[in-house]
């Protein structure tokens, strides 16, 4: 059955950056995927705006090459692209300067929900929020959007917050992460509270460790130098492992809320301890022939991670003595993004000799193909008495929900939530703020001791400290590092 399409209320979106890689690769694609199904309709309009100074034929056109280019394969007509860039509009301005918000204020209607999208460099954030505020753009119903980064660490998250807020309520402030907006991600929460089967075995009595995995067979080619500056710790680390162990870890909330979902996954992050050095790998890879991240960063001397490995452990009555591997890296064997829990294994084997015992794996997968797996043990079908085997009741989406439609980029659906003013999915600031205290200690550790990490091979799967950080407890890394 197809799932059923909501239609949200008529908006003006203003897309900063317009022009821009993402925009072109993410957003615009999914706005038109959202209008081809129906979800919003002529009553909507976007209006793009960077600094370069384009007439809205010009960027309607460059939109729909956009769709046209990356608009994941989905079938689209002539008819229905022209029928949504005919919504689309134009507005030269200057973020840091007072040039084109006049033209842009007039542009925009004021009975419709006003929602502005920040797909620019996060140095132009407060520039943008104080003049959205000091025209008269902004009115207290509107809502903006904010990419990651937020912040380099903890002081310049703090100044960031305290900007924004200067000029936006918290209710109005949309700061995105793209994995949130992931089915699988959302369907962690509906496996967990919405089934009785799990939650009663969600705890250190019956899960053993759990394992959290984005890994990426590509390098840091065409964005090196904003790389080095950062590395997988702030990249990936800090805001988009930090989630998904908030949502695997988290206690279950009141009530499915904004507020009561973010407030418990505050709790989470307060509950983290400090991670020691001997709990951490870092690791940058090498290539041959001037292929190595060095090179794709433009820094021979440079001491930037692109794979770090931890172990955390989340201080609460829930998980003591659990503890939580989270890996990420570049240029790895294979492209995977998953959540396994491993339950502990039955405490008494009753058939020696049959076979190994295991405890069951639950595998959440993000990418590349969304789904729930089930590791299981089994009799081996068959004669010869009672031989055990292993056997995955696997939940591929796209196989098991056929006809539910075509799934939901993540920005479809976050960019939709914009619109229903629903927070549920976004970052909140003292989120984002815990999230840096817990990991500032870290980098600067890091610092102080001129830690370098360890170089590994291109297509390998990491660093042989992530390994030892692992077997040495007597655990193995699933997929790339088994």
């Amino acid at each position: 059955m197809v799932s059923r399409v909501i239609p949200v209320e008529p908006f003006d979106l203003v897309l900063f950056g317009a022009t821009g890689d993402l925009a072109r690769r993410k957003i615009l694609p999914a706005l038109f995927h959202r209008f081809q199904i129906g979800q919003f309709n002529t009553d909507c309009r976007i209006i793009g705006s960077s600094r370069s100074e384009l007439t809205a034929e010009t960027f309607r056109s460059q939109t729909a090459d956009a769709i046209r280019e990356f608009g994941q394969n989905v079938e689209s007509t002539p008819e229905e692209i022209s029928a949504f860039t005919a919504l689309l509009d134009y507005a030269a301005v200057d973020a840091r300067g007072d040039a084109g918000w006049d033209n842009l204020r007039e542009k925009l209607r004021d009975d419709v929900v006003r929602a502005f999208y920040l797909s620019v460099a996060p140095s132009l954030f407060t520039d943008i929020a104080r003049h959205l505020s000091e025209t008269g753009i902004a009115t207290s119903t509107s809502r903006i959007v904010l990419e990651k980064p937020f912040g380099h660490d903890l002081t310049t998250a703090r100044t960031l917050n305290a900007a924004l807020r200067e000029h936006f309520e918290e209710r109005q402030i949309y700061r995105i992460d793209h994995y949130l907006g992931k089915e699988t991600v959302q369907n962690l929460m509906a496996l967990r509270f919405a089934n009785s089967l799990f939650e009663p075995l969600w705890n250190s009595s019956h899960i053993d460790h759990v394992q959290i995995t984005v890994a990426e067979s590509i390098g840091v080619e065409g964005r090196g130098d904003y790389y080095d500056k950062s590395g997988a710790m702030r990249d990936m680390v800090q805001n988009h492992l930090m989630q998904l162990l908030c949502l695997t870890a988290m206690e279950p909330p009141a009530q499915f809320t904004p507020n009561s979902v973010r407030d418990e996954k505050v709790k989470v992050i307060e509950a983290l301890r400090p991670v020691p050095q001997s709990c951490i790998a870092r690791g940058q890879y090498r290539g041959k022939d001037g292929d190595g991240y060095r090179d794709h960063a433009g820094n021979p001397a440079s001491r930037t991670e692109s794979y770090i490995a931890l172990k955390v452990d989340v201080a609460n009555w829930r998980w003591a003595g659990t503890p939580f591997y989270l890996r990420t890296g570049k240029c790895l064997r294979e492209r995977v993004s998953e959540i396994a829990v491993y339950f502990r294994d039955p405490p008494h084997n009753i058939f020696e000799g049959s076979g190994p015992v295991h405890g069951n794996v639950l595998v959440i997968r993000l990418q590349p193909d969304e789904g729930i797996t089930l590791k299981t043990t089994i009799k081996d079908p068959g004669p010869g008495g009672m031989r055990l085997t292993g056997a995955n009741l696997d939940m591929t989406f796209a196989e098991e929900l056929p006809d539910s439609g075509r799934p939901q980029d993540a920005y479809e659906r976050l960019i939709m939530d914009v619109i229903r003013g629903n927070q549920t999915l976004f970052m909140r600031g003292d989120e984002v703020e815990a999230a840096w205290a817990w990991a500032d200690p870290i980098i600067t550790n890091w610092q102080d001791i001129g830690d370098t990490p360890q170089l590994y091979d291109k297509g390998s799967a990491g660093p042989d400290d992530s390994l030892l950080l692992i077997h040495r407890d007597g655990r193995r890394w699933r997929g790339i590092g088994a």
